[in-house]
């Protein structure tokens, strides 16, 4: 099921963000060859991919090994929900957001502008307020316990790579700053 769910919602979600911006699904194939990537992304970007690996790697010898007791039906099923609204959210801000880059950079060559409209009108970077929701649902569906560590990894990567992207956007992207005044909170609505 949970293989289903990742592979239909990565589907639907870059076919929908095609059709709405062509040259975004190329942005991101040739995330590895921007020259203005920022330094400290060349080593958070490899480590969140890394992250949602090994929670998958992880959850797999959990299964083969037996680690770890079952989870409840319902926290199964809130995990399901959590994992949907995770792929969701970023679905949504990937198909809002024509600069929704793998990368962190300034996409001058696509005339990089703030996006202020869907998600991004609620919290400014909302495909990993998605990924988050995601990481952190996905041992509990996989009934896969030592699946939290990567996941925790992965937490405290992205909490890192959101508070520098943050900081770059504002230092650098014309009109960010005033956005940032609007929209208060970079994940969590209420909290950060």
């Amino acid at each position: 099921m949970y293989a289903i769910i990742s592979i239909i919602g990565f589907i639907l979600s870059r076919f929908l963000a095609a059709r709405r911006h062509p040259g975004l699904l190329a942005e991101r194939a040739h995330f590895t060859q921007h020259e203005n990537t920022e330094s400290w992304d060349k080593i958070l970007g490899p480590l969140v991919g890394l992250g949602g690996g090994l929670i998958l790697l992880i959850a797999g010898l959990d299964a083969l090994l037996d680690w770890s007791s079952i989870f409840n039906l319902i926290l199964k099923i809130v995990s399901l929900l959590i994992i949907v609204a995770g792929y969701s959210l970023s679905a949504y801000a990937l198909i809002e957001n024509r600069f929704f880059s793998g990368v962190v950079r300034l996409q001058q060559d696509r005339g990089h502008y703030v996006v202020s409209s869907g998600p991004y009108h609620w919290i400014r970077h909302p495909g990993y307020a998605g990924g988050l929701l995601t990481y952190i649902a996905v041992p509990v569906f996989l009934d896969a316990a030592w699946a939290f560590l990567p996941a925790v990894f992965l937490v405290i990567t992205l909490v890192i790579r959101t508070k520098l992207e943050d900081k770059t956007l504002q230092d650098r992207l014309a009109g960010y700053s005033d956005y940032a005044k609007q929209v208060r909170y970079r994940l969590l609505p209420g909290v950060w």
